[in-house]
């Protein structure tokens, strides 16, 4: 796969993802990626840091545009998952070297801090991936 491009809180989301979504084409097109860095040469793929919708928005039903239809909540949690993590728009790592920024950075507290407001945290997803990076 080519570079994949990644709003900054989407990696928590990328580490959590287990086929939930807003809708067939957006789960699929997520599945598709999370293939590709579960795969044996996952962990070097290449991921550009952007600020605007992404690879994993691409498929989304509130993507209008380059931005989102809940924008601001979406730039809420960007700017939290970026400063915690040490990332901003123009970045580029691997997968290999976000999950150890994640490791390194991203406490059970402090999910719970920067995830604060996500539709999706409370499904339990990200937060039992990160427990198992943890213990890996």
């Amino acid at each position: 796969m080519d570079v994949l491009k990644f709003r900054p809180h989407h990696f928590l989301c990328a580490l959590g993802f287990e086929g939930k979504g807003y809708s067939s084409s957006f789960v699929d097109n997520f599945q598709q990626i999370v293939d590709v860095l579960r795969s044996p040469d996952g962990d070097t793929q290449a991921i550009d840091v952007v600020g605007e919708t992404d690879a994993i928005c691409q498929a989304c039903p509130e993507k209008t545009g380059s931005t989102c239809l809940s924008q601001e909540k979406i730039e809420s949690l960007d700017r939290r998952h970026g400063r915690c993590l040490g990332i901003a728009p123009g970045d580029s790592l691997t997968w290999r070297e976000a999950k150890e920024k994640i490791l390194k950075t991203v406490s059970l507290s402090v999910f719970h801090e920067i995830c604060a407001g996500c539709q999706w945290k409370d499904l339990g997803l990200c937060e039992t991936a990160l427990l198992k990076l943890h213990t890996i």
